[in-house]
């Protein structure tokens, strides 16, 4: 016969939070993790000190040359002077209204869009997709609304960084969805057009497309159909994001359970009502961390287009580093290029993550 030993009585677990209990359990447990939490946060706080000495408390802002700069801190009198170059490039000073009033509306409809209460978002929504991008080309380049033409051999910096990433990725996901949609058809001939287009272009570097989309695509075109350069890298930055979308949302798409595609059938769906109404929602609400890791992927990428002769934000601030008059001064530049992309590429990730909670339909306690 087997004697059960019963245990002591243990006292219960502590239900004591805060920073203070935080800390004691994860960074004070032992003696060991006490000594590693006191020299890393040693030397993390030396770190930060010193990168805030210079960045913010020893740094000159405002002035005209580098004869401002005290050379004790940063020289953020780089940025002052070719401020208007990192946001527009060298767009006419005379027509700087023009971009700066599409990045006032872009903002406008990026918060409307995102506020859950908008009233009709959905036909703002509709407006940004479709009737906005014809209007800021118009008001960009030209011609329409009896506005000077402004070629955009003269666009730059942050405006060629949001152009390249803004059709970028609203062409490719409509693109990325039929592409990925098709892979999974029945039928062969579109199976294997959808297969070998998407292998094909994830399996060329985005560099070399962009190259070319630049260099040798007008080698096979005849006299006078050559396209503006800015449109051949939008094609091809199109057609190279759409790729890997399309292979993102299959993901999606083998991962929505059986029993969803046999409901559907059960009910007498036709296929697009069924891909439209019931699978493809699902799809994209558990790939939406995928879909915008790979925008911000795209937005990084844009950088690219120097190599076929367009300043972006970063070819602006290499142009600066370049400048015998800024010799010296190039990790401020660098620092600020850095901080463009780190704060649109965090709004990205930031809304994903707001995106993800508002669609989770799980069972949460």
């Amino acid at each position: 016969m087997k004697v059960h030993q019963f245990q002591p009585d243990l006292p219960p677990p502590s239900n004591a939070s805060g920073p203070i209990v935080w800390m004691r359990k994860h960074l004070f447990s032992n003696v060991f993790n006490s000594v590693l939490t006191i020299i890393i946060a040693y030397f993390a706080f030396t770190g930060l000190y010193h990168l805030i000495d210079w960045a913010l408390i020893k740094a000159d802002w405002i002035g005209e040359s580098r004869e401002a700069c005290s050379k004790q801190g940063a020289c953020w009198v780089l940025i002052y002077v070719r401020f208007n170059q990192f946001m527009f490039g060298f767009y006419p000073e005379s027509e700087l209204w023009r971009p700066q009033l599409f990045y006032a509306t872009l903002a406008v409809l990026v918060v409307l869009l995102a506020y859950p209460k908008t009233p009709k978002r959905g036909w703002l929504a509709l407006f940004t997709l479709t009737a906005y991008p014809l209007l800021m080309t118009g008001l960009l380049h030209g011609e329409w609304f009896g506005l000077p033409v402004v070629e955009t051999y003269k666009w730059g910096g942050l405006l060629v960084t949001l152009v390249l990433a803004l059709v970028g990725i609203v062409a490719s996901l409509p693109i990325g969805v039929l592409l990925a949609l098709g892979r999974r058809s029945h039928m062969p001939v579109i199976r294997s057009f959808c297969t070998v287009y998407i292998e094909v272009w994830r399996g060329v570097p985005l560099i070399t497309v962009l190259f070319m989309a630049s260099v040798m695509l007008p080698l096979f075109m005849s006299a006078g159909a050559e396209s503006d350069k800015l449109v051949r890298a939008l094609i091809g930055v199109m057609l190279f994001s759409a790729a890997y979308i399309a292979e993102v949302i299959r993901g999606g798409l083998q991962a929505i359970p059986k029993g969803q595609y046999e409901a559907a059938d059960s009910l007498g769906l036709s296929y697009p009502k069924k891909m439209g109404l019931i699978i493809l929602p699902q799809a994209l609400k558990i790939t939406i961390p995928s879909i915008v890791n790979t925008f911000i992927d795209l937005f990084k990428d844009t950088s690219l287009v120097l190599i076929i002769g367009m300043f972006d934000v970063l070819g602006i601030g290499q142009a600066a580093n370049t400048d015998p008059n800024w010799l010296g001064f190039s990790t401020e530049s660098y620092a600020f290029v850095a901080l463009v992309f780190w704060v649109f590429c965090f709004g990205m990730s930031r809304y994903s993550i707001w995106l993800e909670n508002k669609l989770h339909t799980g069972h949460k306690r």
